[in-house]
């Protein structure tokens, strides 16, 4: 399938590993002229060379760190004409609800939340003149069933489903469309690095620990096991295409039937 997607500009942040990676390929591979970012210049560089030479496409970098409105603006500033956002960058840390202080939910808000808005934000004027643009969140399972071992992290991704669906509707009639995607528990690097850890700390395998951990952990997951970034991209890369235009202001999973819920 042709997913019209050659030449559109993209922006894909946190894209140096993990989901973010996954998405830039798949994009790039469609013919899209895609933007890495990451916060390390050496990794934006190296990954900018490799998807050159894997993809052939139109790779740019821009290291910085879009949890800052400077940064955000410089990019902007760079790249005029983002036709594409895919709002990917995030963190995640597991720490019981006492022990946040309000300094890690400023943080969480400002990474998870806040980058997202700033460039909607930014890149929304180009989007109107030109009459067309993508904006997608990349949310979570967890901003619909908020994980007890860090709510912080699950509220902040439900406020990523509130501002695209806020933003969707305020966009109405635009062909500009604004979505969610929520991936259930992924093998990112963070995810993969954070699991292999504790497996160790254990003496088990990964695959031990993927078994204990859909048993018990999410247990209403359907795949019973983590999905891999490339299965995420896949369905990012649609809802970015002219082939999704009917497809705004929704909640998309990818989360392998963990919510356990038909609607």
């Amino acid at each position: 399938m042709d997913l019209q997607l050659q030449g559109k500009r993209a922006l894909v942040t946190g894209s140096t590993a993990g989901i973010g990676l996954a998405i830039a390929t798949t994009l790039a591979r469609e013919g899209a002229r895609v933007i890495i970012n990451g916060r390390s210049g050496a990794a934006v560089e190296a990954v900018v060379a490799s998807l050159r030479s894997a993809t052939g496409g139109d790779l740019q970098g821009f290291a910085g760190d879009l949890s800052l409105a400077s940064s955000a603006a410089a990019l902007v500033r760079d790249y005029p004409g983002i036709e594409i956002l895919v709002n990917n960058l995030g963190i995640f840390e597991p720490k019981p609800f006492e022990e946040i202080p309000d300094a890690d939910w400023v943080r969480f808000f400002e990474v998870n939340v806040l980058s997202g808005v700033r460039l909607a934000r930014l890149v929304l004027p180009s989007m109107r003149r030109a009459g067309w643009g993508r904006i997608i969140f990349i949310s979570s399972e967890s901003g619909v069933q908020i994980p007890s071992e860090m709510i912080h992290y699950g509220v902040t991704k439900t406020a990523q489903l509130a501002v695209a669906r806020g933003l969707a509707e305020a966009l109405a009639g635009s062909a500009i469309t604004v979505n969610s995607v929520l991936p259930g528990p992924t093998r990112s690097r963070g995810v993969g690095e954070f699991v292999d850890t504790l497996a160790k700390e254990r003496g088990i395998s990964f695959a031990a620990f993927e078994k204990e951990f859909f048993e018990k952990v999410r247990p209403t997951s359907l795949i019973k096991r983590f999905a891999e970034p490339e299965e995420v991209a896949s369905l990012v890369a649609y809802i970015a295409s002219p082939l999704a235009s009917a497809t705004t202001g929704a909640s998309l999973r990818v989360d392998g039937g963990v919510i356990k819920s038909a609607f």
